[in-house]
């Protein structure tokens, strides 16, 4: 008996032994993405113009990167808080842990490099080497265009600097060791010519867009679903959020013109007032305001790739009031 105890004793010091290693490893050696790039980006009238139109309505990191006024529909940005960061996602929307938007401005940004800038968006690993909670989607940014995100550290570089001191995201135990390992080495493309490709091109969009993010069904941290078929659940106080099939069965946009299609967007535009949102009432966390920026070119485009795969049965309820 004694020696049995003894060995069991001794593996089981073995395993923790490798967990303890394993950890170690997590936590010291990863992430390991690389060092940043060196590179000087040109500030030019076009490459920022080109930036602002990404960052505010097609690639959204002014979404994010503000706080939303959820008591109007489709929680448009707050216009004093526009690219400062402070936007709160925790365990109230079934986050591990509480993670708070950064500030992009110059004011926390002046010390960066403009590498360090694109490795952070490309890769999620920050100026300091550490992991950022895939919240934001460097997964899909990793295949943009390089030109596309200089074009928004560009746009970035030329904002009036905003002081603020938000608190720093605090991940779980034992979140805050996983995420360490989801930077990747990003997998860069070349955007491909509308005029040559429409799907190609829309395929790019939804990409860099982050359609995917939302719109494939997610569990227990890791996309379950079929893509861009819809079924990711959203906690709001009142409310469950389902996000809809995006495919082309008649469960999601089968039925749907590309005429409807543009019109959903376009109905947000500029001369639309965000109507208050009631308690119980329908509310989304699809930023139409934003999107509805886009040029109707990318937007058709977006249509066309979504028509053209494969359609995926999922027929799901939007908005669940609690009780």
């Amino acid at each position: 008996m004694k020696k049995i105890l003894k060995i069991s004793a001794f593996v089981i010091t073995g395993i923790l032994s490798l967990i303890l290693v394993a950890v170690a490893y997590i936590s010291i050696a990863l992430p390991n993405v690389g060092p940043p790039e060196e590179m000087q980006i040109e500030i030019t009238g076009e490459r920022v113009a080109h930036g602002k139109y990404l960052a505010h309505h097609v690639m959204l990191c002014v979404d994010c990167h503000s706080v939303r006024d959820f008591e109007l529909f489709a929680g448009p940005p707050i216009q004093s808080t526009l690219a400062s960061g402070g936007e709160v996602f925790d365990k109230k929307e079934g986050f591990p842990g509480t993670f708070i938007s950064p500030n992009l401005t110059p004011f926390n940004l002046k010390d960066w490099t403009d590498g360090e800038i694109f490795r952070a968006i490309t890769t999620g690993v920050r100026k300091d080497g550490s992991a950022i909670f895939p919240v934001m989607p460097y997964g899909e940014y990793s295949k943009a265009d390089p030109e596309d995100v200089k074009a928004v550290i560009a746009y970035l570089r030329t904002l009036d600097p905003v002081e603020t001191n938000h608190p720093k995201s605090k991940p779980d135990f034992p979140f805050n060791i996983i995420l360490n390992t989801m930077p990747k080495k990003a997998s860069l493309s070349k955007r491909p010519n509308p005029q040559q490709d429409q799907i190609a091109y829309g395929g790019y969009l939804a990409t860099i867009s982050g359609c995917a993010e939302c719109h494939t069904r997610f569990e227990n941290g890791s996309f379950v679903g079929e893509r861009l078929a819809g079924g990711r659940e959203f906690e709001f106080p009142e409310a469950l959020l389902v996000t809809p099939n995006l495919t082309p069965h008649e469960s999601g946009i089968g039925n749907w013109t590309k005429e409807m299609f543009v019109q959903r967007f376009k109905m947000y535009g500029e001369n639309y007032v965000p109507e208050k949102v009631k308690q119980g009432d329908f509310q989304t966390i699809m930023p139409w305001i934003m999107y509805a920026g886009m040029e109707e070119r990318d937007l058709e485009a977006i249509y066309a790739y979504l028509k053209s795969l494969q359609p995926v049965e999922n027929y799901v309820e939007k908005f669940q009031a609690k009780k």
